[in-house]
């Protein structure tokens, strides 16, 4: 059974706002020939190790609520620019919109197990019966993913 990390998804406000900064990322790595990973540097590095590289997944709390995950492909040691050492999570480029689930802000990340983790969302599954404008309100207010 695998097990995840649940982390705020600070200065972002929608799933798109992730997915736009993430290319913007990589697209600065390919620039400087850097290799092309997502990489995400915490301060506290997870003692469960095997159990996250298991198939976990790091759910990103946007705007109050998880909305999407990414899965976790390494935990590795890292240095930020200043010279710390950090733990650098190491993410799959698929982002994943999970069911909507209300989370209080708190800082680092969280353990999340399977049993505690909303489950994905499947492309327009719930959504059919609401009109497509809603939809769309609902998205950028962050209350649904997608």
């Amino acid at each position: 059974m695998a097990l995840h990390l649940l982390k705020l998804c600070v200065g972002i406000d929608s799933v798109q706002a992730l997915r736009d900064w993430q290319a913007k990322r990589l697209a600065q790595h390919r620039a400087a020939g850097h290799p092309l990973e997502l990489i995400h540097r915490t301060t506290q590095t997870p003692r469960r190790r095997d159990e996250i590289l298991a198939g976990g997944s790091l759910y990103w709390v946007i705007k109050g609520a998880v909305l999407v995950r990414q899965p976790i492909l390494d935990l590795r040691p890292e240095t930020r620019e200043d010279g710390r050492a950090c733990c650098g999570i190491i993410l799959g480029p698929d982002l994943v919109p999970t069911r909507g689930q209300p989370r209080r802000a708190f800082q680092g990340w969280r353990y999340l197990t399977d049993e505690d983790a909303p489950g994905d969302l499947l492309h327009g599954e719930g959504l059919s019966d609401i009109p497509q404008e809603m939809v769309r309100d609902l998205r950028e207010l962050c209350l649904i993913g997608g």
